[in-house]
């Protein structure tokens, strides 16, 4: 059971951190909006799926294609928090690389957000003390790693739900006997 919660674990977390170096790449054209959300969680979900897939294959070579829903949100559980434990590394390498310019780059953007909207005065004062307050918090790692890691996290909880749901019934995707 750790072997697999380890390596699927480390699939998701690999393909969510290698996304990082998509996302310097590509600069700041996805920007810190909607769309740049969307896009992570996109990844995310994708990365995620190997839950799934690591669960069926368990219940498939270990536990002879049956698998009750308690051990199976176990190891979803389980291969999520090894994603995310990969996930926060692979932002931290990230930031690194950018000389921990993400919460300059970020309070910029909210703050022309806000100026884009029409905000008053008063309201864009309040949005650049909040964005200063966040660059101070987001500069102590103790604050950031703990809320990285909650960026993907309740993702996997949901897909270790799910997957612990449908799996728990053996007719779906049924174990198939080995060839040869």
């Amino acid at each position: 059971m750790l072997r697999t919660i380890v390596t699927f674990g480390l699939i998701a977390g690999l393909i969510t951190a290698a996304n990082f170096a998509v996302v310097l790449g590509l600069g700041d054209r996805l920007g810190h909006g909607v769309s740049s959300a969307l896009y992570g969680y996109l990844i995310m979900i994708l990365a995620l799926s190997f839950i799934f897939v690591g669960v069926k294959r368990l219940r498939d070579r270990v536990y002879g294609g049956v698998i009750k829903f308690g051990p199976a949100l176990l190891v979803g559980l389980g291969i999520s928090a090894v994603a995310g434990v990969i996930y926060a590394i692979g932002w931290e390498i990230t930031l690194a690389a950018t000389h921990y310019t993400f919460a300059d780059t970020y309070g910029a953007a909210m703050i022309r957000a806000a100026q884009a909207k029409g905000a008053s005065p008063a309201e864009i004062a309040k949005a650049t003390v909040q964005m200063q307050d966040f660059k101070a918090q987001y500069a102590n790692p103790l604050y950031r790693l703990p809320m990285t890691f909650v960026e993907i996290f309740p993702v996997g909880v949901v897909i270790s739900l799910i997957s612990a749901g449908l799996l728990r019934n053996s007719r779906i995707l049924p174990a198939r006997p080995p060839l040869g």
